[in-house]
């Protein structure tokens, strides 16, 4: 197929909150070098990690100008030479800094084929916040059947996943939100039980909920007051598996008390994973759809917006009043 040579790109031109920092440029489209595909983008999922790229608060600064965006979906337009396992056509997910943009070149790696029956905005946002929770879950903290699962952030796209995921482990699951709407998502995401922060006392209800045993795995992407609240009310050989810290606030810990309380806390970058161990995150790809096809999950998404209008589904992002994912369309 005959591709364009030029395309519009969302850049962060220069520091600060996205409405601000984002500029959409006209720039060439990339060629896929070795070992990569070109992908014509159909959406691209917000995520937290796109508003501290533009605030230059992120873990990884990319030189200015650069283009945000870390997972999308759309269809495979071009490969890379030595490319196998893909073909021009193929829909598919992929994760990397840089898809805010018409066309994106990724490892083949980072691209995962999904089915007819997903579309392209649903599937935007299954990559990093479900292989977040499945590695959070299953690789981290080995979630059995029966326990107790406690999820901070429980209606947010990552926290919801979590929270499918949770339920499809066999975990009880209780889920954590701001609001009785949000508690609203958080059960029909399939939580048992939902504490309200800022109303109830998270560490109390946890332990009423549960009748003293605690939680067993926490997933907290919230930091600051939720994960000192999990530390109160984590059971016996818990497992809490810190993701980030939407808060602002990154918690100290006493380390004492993981011994006399006998918990574990373990952190989780996906990122590592992708780079280092990309085998792992096809596996859990093809579990993730295995679960979507047998409707055990579906992806929540708040609501979606048109590609120029990209920095408002960030801004939304950071505001904290959404609920599962915000999309950006940018085929249309």
């Amino acid at each position: 197929m005959s591709l364009p040579d030029s395309m519009r790109a969302w850049r962060v031109a220069r520091l600060g909150e996205p409405a601000e920092a984002l500029s959409l440029d006209t720039v060439p489209v990339p060629k896929p070098a070795a070992g990569e595909v070109l992908l014509r983008v159909g959406a691209v999922a917000a995520n937290f990690p796109d508003v501290l790229l533009a605030r230059g608060q992120y873990q990884v600064k990319p030189d200015l100008p650069f283009v945000p965006g870390v997972e999308c979906s759309g269809a495979v337009v071009a490969l890379g030479e030595g490319v196998t396992g893909l073909e021009v056509g193929d829909r598919v997910v992929a994760a990397k800094i840089g898809v805010l943009a018409e066309y994106a070149a990724m490892p083949a790696a980072a691209v995962q084929r999904i089915p007819d029956a997903l579309s392209e905005v649903a599937a935007a946002g299954l990559t990093i916040a479900y292989q977040t929770a499945w590695f959070a879950l299953h690789r981290r903290a080995a979630i059995q059947p029966g326990e107790w699962l406690l999820v901070h952030a429980a209606a947010g796209g990552v926290g919801a996943a979590t929270v499918q995921l949770g339920v499809a482990a066999g975990a009880r699951v209780i889920g954590v939100v701001s609001s009785a709407e949000k508690a609203e998502v958080a059960r029909a995401a399939g939580a048992a039980h939902t504490v309200i922060r800022g109303v109830d006392d998270v560490a109390a209800s946890v332990k009423e909920i549960t009748g003293g045993h605690g939680a067993d795995v926490v997933f907290d992407p919230v930091g600051g007051a939720a994960f000192q609240a999990s530390t109160r009310c984590i059971a016996f050989e818990g497992r809490i598996v810190v993701i980030g810290f939407a808060s602002g606030e990154i918690p100290t810990l006493t380390v004492s008390h993981t011994l006399v309380k006998n918990y574990g806390v373990l952190g989780l970058y996906w990122g590592l994973y992708q780079e280092r161990h990309p085998e792992l995150v096809a596996e859990a790809h093809v579990e993730l759809m295995r679960l979507f096809e047998e409707g055990a999950i579906d992806p929540v998404v708040d609501h979606a917006v048109p590609f120029d209008r990209a920095p408002e589904a960030l801004t939304a992002l950071a505001s904290g009043a959404t609920v599962g994912r915000v999309v950006v369309e940018v085929a249309g």
